[in-house]
């Protein structure tokens, strides 16, 4: 299995963790989105006339989404952000499971318009969070051979958020479908919460920094040494604020 793993993906052995962590994440990030697709594109199909007037309020919103995301990740660390990034989101499902099951008919008309646009609003957003931690923690080169393997991820994710739907809309229910979403997004910021902090650097000056008694390392002991120092405790740079402003 090692083997043939190895002609699948480039990974050296100090990237695998990484690398599984990213792949999980794609695969919740992109099934949690799927899952309540078809929920908005029912939505959507059902009010035709209004899409037009719909995907504008999209592009407002997404502009103030923007914004406030601009503000608030000048001033955190993207540990911290995306977490809180996330839960936001599952707090917004939660509260359009009870407006769906709490409002009559004629009001639910309005929620669906406001969750087709907040979905819509939802891919845009936490697709590109991802991405943007991807680059944050990989390096060009690591990229290159690393990234195919991670949206296969995101790939099988979009699959079985489908399927999930499918299966289960009818025996539980539309609205019980978003709780299914909210668990999917829990999952994925914990998985922030294990990446090894500032996984980008921490090998690009090892060969210049090692001294020729850490070249008499053994293969397992230099394996175990790397895996110690990408801990999620060892480096303060990854909890320091990302900066910059609206344009950045």
């Amino acid at each position: 299995m090692k083997k043939l793993f190895s002609n699948i993906v480039d990974a050296k052995p100090d990237e695998l963790r990484a690398l599984w962590l990213a792949f999980v994440f794609n695969f919740l990030v992109l099934g949690g989105y799927y899952v309540i697709r078809p929920i908005r594109d029912e939505i959507g199909a059902a009010g035709r006339e209004n899409l037009p007037w719909m995907f504008t309020a999209t592009l407002l919103t997404m502009l103030v989404a923007n914004s406030l995301f601009s503000a608030i990740v000048a001033r955190m660390s993207r540990r911290r952000f995306l977490p809180i990034a996330y839960r936001f989101m599952i707090a917004n499902l939660i509260i359009f499971f009870l407006l769906m099951r709490t409002l009559p008919p004629a009001q639910n008309v309005w929620v669906g318009r406001v969750f087709f646009v907040w979905v819509s609003v939802f891919n845009l957003f936490v697709v590109s969070v991802f991405w943007s931690f991807m680059t944050d923690v990989f390096r060009t080169d690591q990229a290159k051979r690393l990234f195919g393997f991670i949206a296969v991820g995101g790939t099988l994710g979009a699959i079985c958020g489908g399927q999930v739907t499918a299966s289960l809309v009818r025996p539980i229910g539309t609205a019980s479908l978003l709780f299914i979403s909210a668990a999917a997004l829990e999952a994925a910021a914990w998985c922030v919460r294990f990446f090894p902090a500032e996984f980008k650097g921490r090998h690009q000056d090892a060969t210049a920094d090692k001294s020729k008694a850490n070249e008499e390392l053994t293969d397992a002991e230099v394996s175990q040494e790397s895996s110690e120092n990408l801990s999620p405790a060892g480096d303060a740079d990854a909890e320091k604020p990302i900066g910059g402003g609206i344009i950045s």
